[in-house]
């Protein structure tokens, strides 16, 4: 999976854990606000790893180029 996948998908767990927590606040339900935020950071996680990914490729193409 590629930087620009990992980031799609980070952004969908992060919109879907969004509407989950505010599904779980306007019903009271802690389970579903607490699943919400976790997605939320499960989604910030995949995405950092896409930037992580998409930088060492830069370096990877930087290296080839200088040699």
């Amino acid at each position: 999976m590629g930087g620009s996948d990992d980031r799609a998908e980070g952004s969908w767990d992060k919109a879907k854990g969004n509407v989950k927590e505010g599904v779980g606040k306007g019903t009271d339900d802690e389970d579903l606000e607490r699943e919400g935020r976790t997605d939320q950071a499960k989604g910030g996680a995949k995405q950092a790893v896409g930037h992580v990914k998409d930088a060492i490729d830069s370096a990877k193409e930087g290296l080839s180029k200088d040699s």
